[in-house]
């Protein structure tokens, strides 16, 4: 290597060498590097100087070399040789110095990420067990305070954390409570279990936090400028101040907060990110600890099988080895169990074996024998006891594990305690350590096995205890083998006179087994036939008849010439015959029945019974439909015959149903459907007589199907509303008050009459829900339309009086919308007060008391009894239509005779009377003639909404300026 000093040995350049690449290597930081390089180059080029410099920004002269790179602070290390030495000679061994420099800078740049990255994993790892020890407070049984005091601690290893608490808020209460505070500083925290307002802590640091629910830090001027108001003071004063919410769905519940009173000890915002993440964790436990119980188990069993996996890795790495050695001496035992033509001859040749793996020079082997309590020694070498003479079972070490059948490894001491407790009654040499193993043949203990020493240079581990007792267990069995082979010959008699025995018994088994078999069959067979028959018919019930259905619709829907039809049959006024002369007798008549129809049909034909006084028949083979209305009509015809059951000659007939195979059916159950749909179309035609289920019936079904969806739906979006038509008087046409009817406003059909939907309504169970609903709008805009002078007028049916509380539910109803009850009438028919009369009177009675105006409608068209006058607390006839109609300008004709005689009646029990259905001016004037006062009707307006009224220049009490006539 070229040199600045020509008089340098070479000596001396190779130490400088070894100097420069171990101080290199020794460098803990780039300086250092830096150091190392200057020292070196001064030592061999006087003058030499050596700088760190930011790439690109390097010298440009020629005496300037950059040596190495520092990739962690992106520099570079450069050497300026004096002007006076020429770089060139120089360069090969600058180069050599660059390489071992940039090496050592590159090792500490990895060594520093290396750092990094274990810093990393382990805060990553103390926020997992941070973590897992939060959850595992939320599974704790523990005391609350135990669990608080807990989690302080969680905290506190994951920052600091020596002044914490921990606060609950209660939004609904709008209270707080402290319910862990532990302070170095403040001694008058509040208790844990003390609760108080929000607002006695007023504008401190908790409240700001509380309140905004947002995380805060800093010393307290700092923390001034995150608070929007005054900050309140509370406490000794901290250095530093970290507080986080707790949130449950956006809502703050609480906060935790840690603060300092030491310079040294400040947060950071890796602080506040981690408390902010574990003040959810911390949250989720406070709330969740009972329902973490099964997690705890499943997390310690999942840790546990962790732990012990670990553990066996390690034990499979350190026994790796010995288990290589086992494996090879296991291999001699069995090949010596084979080999050797003694078992003397085997005995030696497994002590040699057992003296490769462990200290044997003292080896026995001690065998108990069967016949008698007494312990021999077939095989024995020791260094004392040359020769072991056999000997009755005492308290030896040999009998200790002869009675325990374990293992037994006891050193001197060990053996002198057992000796003094009076376990052990020692014979022979002492032995400085004794190790023993049981042989074990059947789960017998029929011998042991012993190694011993005799000075403390030889100690038995517990490894060589489980080595001995693995080829004990070799032993064993080659002892085993040997005894077996002289009783192989009495097994094998014994074997064959059992086979013999097991024989004969297998026999009687087999016979025993086919009998029980052929007595489960049969009670299958009948367990089959009751599932798919009637019990009290004997005829096949809905089971099998769908059964048959289904096969009879794949075998149309394969060849439509396979024709086929269900009847459904049902008696009428069958509960009537049960009422009147009992159960057993409508049993008898409905067993009759089904004899009937089945004698009516074809041996092909299925005759079901589907319950009660219901039937189905199956009918194959058809024709056209004409040919099952005939057979329809025999049936009819059989059932129509009187039928006598015992003394009793009862009377019957039936509804029959009847549908016929399609291509659209697609399941049995929509046939037996559309027949029971017919035949409840029967029924509705009068009776005793047979209906063919077609596309009418269909159509019928399904509008009424939508149509009772549409009211539903229309319930939920309030698509009913009352319509309003005026009541007045006849001589001037001055409205004293309306009727509210009901419409509907359908999104697709339009406004809606009663007509078109109230039969479904009543079928569905709809129609009072919908009446309370006109109801509360008529309270609503009852005040509006008629002030304080006028009414309006609701219909009740009968099926409001049903529920006893209707006069209370309607009063309420006024008082809730402000409406004087003298404004409402309530307007009832003929046919509701026959219903319940003692329940509708009662009614009827606290409605009037309460101020309601009772009306009876349609007065004429029902029974007119004059008992409805005295008897109910009725105000006002309203004469039906029907009456109306029939008056004309001649008031003597029939029609006005009864109007008169109504008139007349109502005058006398001075009530008054209102005229329904007032066409025509006509009749006006024919009303005004006999007497009648007031009425409403098409003359006059039709029912309009509230909007229109309330539009219009009158009000209820006043004339309109004109009436309004509308066509029918």
């Amino acid at each position: 290597m070229p040199a600045a000093d020509p008089q340098a040995s070479e000596h001396e350049h190779q130490l400088a060498m070894h100097q420069v690449v171990e101080r290199l290597f020794k460098a803990q930081d780039a300086d250092a590097v830096a150091v190392a390089c200057h020292t070196y180059l001064t030592s061999m080029v006087e003058g030499a100087q050596t700088a760190w410099c930011k790439k690109g920004e390097r010298s440009d002269s020629p005496h300037a070399r950059m040596l190495a790179s520092d990739p962690r602070q992106g520099r570079v290390l450069e050497v300026q040789l004096p002007e006076s030495i020429d770089p060139e000679p120089l360069a090969a061994h600058l180069d050599w110095l660059g390489r071992i420099a940039g090496m050592r800078l590159r090792q500490q740049d990895e060594t520093v990420h290396l750092y990094d990255a274990v810093s990393r994993l382990a805060q990553a790892e103390r926020l997992q067990r941070a973590l897992y020890a939060i959850a595992d407070q939320a599974r704790t049984d523990r005391d609350m305070n135990e669990v608080m005091r807990s989690l302080h601690g969680i905290v506190g290893s994951l920052m600091y954390a020596e002044n914490f608490y921990i606060a609950l808020y209660d939004r609904r209460r709008k209270r707080i409570r402290f319910a862990y505070f532990a302070d170095t500083t403040d001694t008058d925290g509040p208790g844990s279990n003390e609760s108080m307002p929000l607002d006695a802590i007023r504008n401190t640091l908790t409240w700001y936090l509380i309140r905004d629910g947002r995380p805060m830090m800093g010393g307290m001027d700092k923390l001034a400028t995150q608070v929007d108001g005054p900050l309140t003071p509370t406490g000794p004063t901290c250095v530093d101040w970290l507080g986080v919410p707790m949130l449950r769905g956006g809502e703050v519940v609480g906060g935790l907060v840690v603060q300092s009173y030491r310079e040294e000890a400040r947060y950071t915002g890796q602080d506040q990110e981690l408390l902010g993440y574990v003040a959810q964790h911390v949250q989720t436990a406070l709330e969740r600890r009972e329902a973490h119980a099964d997690l705890e188990r499943r997390v310690n069993e999942r840790t546990e099988a962790l732990r012990e996996a670990n553990r066996v890795l390690q034990q499979q790495v350190l026994e790796r080895q010995r288990g290589e050695r086992l494996q090879a001496a296991l291999f001699r035992i069995a090949e010596l169990a084979n080999t050797t033509e003694s078992i003397d001859e085997f005995y030696a040749a497994v002590h040699r074996v057992i003296g490769g793996l462990i200290y044997s020079r003292n080896f026995y082997l001690a065998l108990k024998e069967e016949d008698r309590e007494e312990l021999s020694f077939p095989y024995s070498v020791d260094e004392f006891d040359s020769f072991r003479k056999p000997r009755a079972l005492g308290h030896g070490l040999t009998e200790y594990v002869l009675r325990h059948g374990k293992p037994l490894l006891v050193g001197h001491d060990d053996i002198q305690r057992m000796v003094g407790q009076g376990d052990l009654v020692q014979s022979g040499a002492t032995s400085h350590c004794w190790l023993g193993v049981p042989l074990v043949c059947d789960d017998q203990v029929n011998g042991v096995l012993a190694v011993q020493s005799y000075s403390p240079e030889h100690q038995y581990t517990s490894r060589d205890q489980e080595l001995l007792t693995f080829v004990s267990y070799h032993i064993a069995n080659a002892l085993q083998r040997k005894r077996s082979a002289e009783s192989l010959k009495q097994a094998y008699a014994g074997l064959e006179r059992r086979v013999n025995e097991r024989t004969r018994a297998l026999a009687l088994a087999n016979r025993d087994l086919r009998e029980q078999i052929a007595e489960r069959e049969r009670v299958e067979r009948r367990l089959k036939y009751e599932t798919l028959h009637d019990s009290l018919t004997g005829l096949p019930n809905r089971a099998l008849l769908l059964q048959r259905l289904e096969h009879a619709l794949q075998r149309y829907h394969t060849d439509r010439r396979q024709m086929f039809a269900v009847l459904f049959i049902d008696l009428d006024r069958f509960k009537v015959i049960n009422d009147s002369v009992g159960h057993l007798i409508g049993d008898d008549l409905l067993f009759q029945v089904g004899g009937r129809i089945r004698a009516c049909l074809k041996t092909r034909d299925l005759v079901a019974r589907l319950g009660g006084d219901e039937f189905a028949v199956l009918v194959e083979g058809i024709g056209d439909a004409r040919s099952i209305q005939r057979i329809a009509e025999r049936v009819i015809g059989e059932l129509h015959t009187p039928f006598r059951i015992g003394a009793k000659e009862l009377f019957t007939s039936a509804s029959v149903g009847i549908a016929l195979a399609a291509p659209h059916y697609r399941r049995a159950e929509e046939l037996l459907r559309d027949a029971d749909s017919a035949m409840y179309s029967a029924k509705a035609g009068g009776r005793h007589r047979s209906e063919v289920f077609d596309d009418r019936l269909r159509r019928n079904a399904v509008s009424q199907l939508e149509v009772e969806g549409d009211l539903r739906r229309a319930l939920t979006r309030n698509e009913f509303e009352p319509f309003y038509q005026p009541i007045v008087r006849l001589a001037d046409g001055r409205i004293l008050g309306y009727e509210a009817l009901m419409r509907w406003r359908h999104p697709e059909r339009g406004l809606l009459a009663p007509g078109e939907f109230l039969t479904v309504a009543e079928d569905s169970g709809c129609s009072e829900a919908i009446d309370w609903k006109i109801f509360e709008h008529v309270c609503k805009q009852a005040r509006s339309l008629v002030g304080t002078s006028g009414f309006i007028s609701i219909n009740l049916s009968g099926r409001h009086f049903r529920s006893p509380d209707i006069d209370r539910r309607l009063l309420d109803l006024l008082a809730e919308h402000n409406v004087p009850p003298k404004s409402l009438r309530v307007e009832v028919t003929e046919r509701t007060l026959l219903e319940n009369p003692e329940q509708i009177k009662r009614s009827l009675d606290a409605m009037r008391k309460a101020g309601l105006t009772i009306a009876l409608d349609d007065f004429g068209t029902g029974y007119s009894s004059l008992s409805y006058m005295h008897q109910y607390p009725i105000e006002v006839l309203k004469v039906d239509r029907s009456f109306v109609i029939r008056l004309s300008k001649d008031a003597d004709d029939q029609g006005a005779a009864i109007v008169r005689a109504i008139q007349a009646l109502a005058d006398s029990l001075h009530m008054q009377v209102i005229a329904e259905g007032i066409e025509t001016e006509a009749q006006r004037v024919a009303l005004q003639r006999i007497g009648c006062k007031f009425g409403q009707g098409f003359l006059f307006s039709q029912a309009r909404p509230a909007e229109h009224w309330l539009a219009q220049p009158h009000a209820a009490g006043q004339p309109p300026s004109e009436p309004v006539k509308a066509k029918t």
